[in-house]
């Protein structure tokens, strides 16, 4: 098969997106009060409502609806105030009941969008022939056009909308033994788990406005840091709460039309969906240059093999024999309720971004990692307030580069290692040493430096006399830098620190190359 980016020459990828998300946060599932836990024993959380014995009736939660709303609130959606639920027929063994409570064509949410920030490498992927410094629109829909904001540095902006966020129950656990990958088809047996079904479970779906790979994986990335930081849901992947099904069709460069889609099912990794998709668009693009047929279905991503295979012939909207739900009433949200849930919301990771950019002096990459996590962005503003605000981004710095390789390190001991940076007190070297020492413990960075002797000196009055004693002795070097040769500072500074030592003087290399520098310049 063709390489991505020469298949993106020819062919345009359509993709839209379907994002479930467990609402993990909450203590009992969607319509009963069964315990919301996956980690307890086999079907010990289980009820007659989420296992559709007959005469019982459910009850819908409310603070699921006020996480959903706010879910809603946070993707520029509008709030339906008037939806209600509907029955979507399957006979599979992970729903007892054989349907599934969902909502219909209402939802919650509808019509949302989220600015996507393209850059590096990934904004390679889109060679939508944008060019620098103007608007561009985008051909998939001519009554409403996405608009492509490209900067001079080749990155992008792009509004992805969101069709609908409806708020639906999840089904049970299956467990296929025996086999290969724990596939159903050559399983010996199945075991059902009936503790996750009627958990809370949120579905976005965006319109087919990703034409990447890395897009989808931007977007899952920014939906996954925006619900996390709601506090609706852990949003892990790795575990299931949080689960993708990509749809991609492909279509020749320049036409409007679009092509028959096929849906990877149930990713769970970042990685997993860029890989995925892009698989499938240049095995699509193959199939149609063969003179072959895209027929619509749902296939599964293989990651070991790194391939997709057919799993089922996508069922229609028919097959589910669609219907309102005869024991759940109507909803009508008030404004009041929507107001509530406004408020609930805290400070998205875009705004914290842009606030961490423009008041504190981030840069703006690192700005956006730490915005991302909630845990992360609360650590780094705790360590902030205990320093000045030159230090902050030191502060960033630290959380940044080295925070992620430590378990336990708290908000003070990051303040005190930055302030020691800011200051020339220890190299960065010396302060990744230092948080080994301390992680986990609680004890001052500043203690360990001062009991290991690495707290170097910033006077250069101190430092002086080190620095002319080595121009006296490495003459040959001495001519190198001043006939043009800018590599042997280094040497000099090295030669600096060996010799501050002996002198009794904890000496610090930024502080020496100064030094030197403004000797040698003279």
């Amino acid at each position: 098969m063709r390489s991505l980016t020469e298949v993106l020459e020819d062919w345009e990828a359509v993709i839209g997106l379907e994002v479930h998300t467990e609402l993990t946060t909450l203590e009992t599932k969607m319509f009963c009060n069964c315990r919301l836990s996956h980690d307890d024993a086999p079907n010990t959380n289980v009820c007659p409502v989420c296992l559709g014995m007959p005469g019982a009736l459910p009850v819908p939660n409310r603070k699921a609806i006020q996480s959903i709303v706010m879910a809603g609130l946070a993707t520029n959606c509008q709030i339906q105030k008037h939806s209600m639920f509907y029955r979507k027929h399957y006979f599979y063994p992970d729903m007892s009941k054989n349907f599934q409570t969902t909502q219909g064509p209402v939802a919650f949410c509808m019509y949302g969008h989220l600015d996507l920030e393209v850059s590096g490498e990934g904004a390679k992927e889109r060679p939508d022939g944008v060019e620098t410094g103007t608007d561009t629109v985008s051909a998939h829909d001519e009554a409403n056009p996405v608009v492509v904001h490209k900067a001079d540095d080749g990155s992008y902006t792009v509004p992805i909308r969101i069709l609908r966020i409806h708020m639906e129950e999840d089904a049970a656990k299956m467990v296929h033994v025996g086999g290969e990958e724990g596939r159903i088809a050559s399983a010996t047996e199945s075991l059902v788990d009936y503790n996750r079904c009627g958990t809370p479970l949120i579905e976005l779906v965006t319109e087919p406005d990703l034409r990447t790979p890395e897009e989808a994986r931007l977007f899952m990335e920014k939906l996954q840091q925006t619900f996390r930081t709601l506090g609706i849901s852990d949003c892990s992947l790795e575990s299931g709460s949080m689960r993708c099904d990509g749809n991609v069709s492909l279509r020749r460069r320049g036409t409007r039309g679009l092509g028959t889609k096929t849906e990877l099912k149930n990713i769970n990794s970042f990685k997993s969906l860029h890989d995925g998709l892009e698989y499938e668009i240049r095995r699509q693009a193959e199939v149609l240059e063969e003179g072959g047929v895209i027929y619509q279905e749902t296939r599964h991503w293989e990651p070991n093999r790194k391939r997709t295979i057919v799993m089922r012939v996508k069922e229609t909207a028919d097959d589910y024999r669609m219907m309102p739900d005869p024991d759940l009433a109507p909803f009508d949200l008030t404004d009041d309720f929507i107001e509530g849930c406004r408020a609930r919301i805290p400070e998205l990771p875009d705004a914290k971004r842009d606030r961490y950019v423009s008041e504190m002096g981030l840069k703006r990459v690192d700005a956006a990692q730490i915005a991302g996590d909630p845990a992360t962005a609360a650590l780094f503003e705790e360590a902030c307030s205990a320093v000045e605000d030159k230090v902050r981004p030191t502060v960033a710095n630290v959380v940044v580069n080295l925070l992620p390789a430590f378990k336990g390190l708290t908000a003070a001991q990051v303040a005190s290692v930055s302030g020691l940076l800011a200051a020339d007190a220890i190299t960065f070297a010396q302060a990744r040493e230092v948080l080994e020492a301390v992680d986990g413990t609680g004890e001052d960075p500043a203690k360990v430096v001062d009991e290991r002797g690495m707290r170097q000196s910033t006077d250069a009055g101190a430092l002086e006399p080190v620095v002319d004693e080595v121009l006296a002795r490495c003459t040959d070097q001495v001519r190198q830098y001043r006939e043009g040769n800018r590599k042997v500072l280094g040497f000099l500074v090295g030669q600096c620190m060996k010799a501050s030592k002996g002198a009794g003087v904890k000496g610090n290399p930024k502080l020496f190359n100064q030094l030197l520098a403004a000797r040698l310049e003279q």
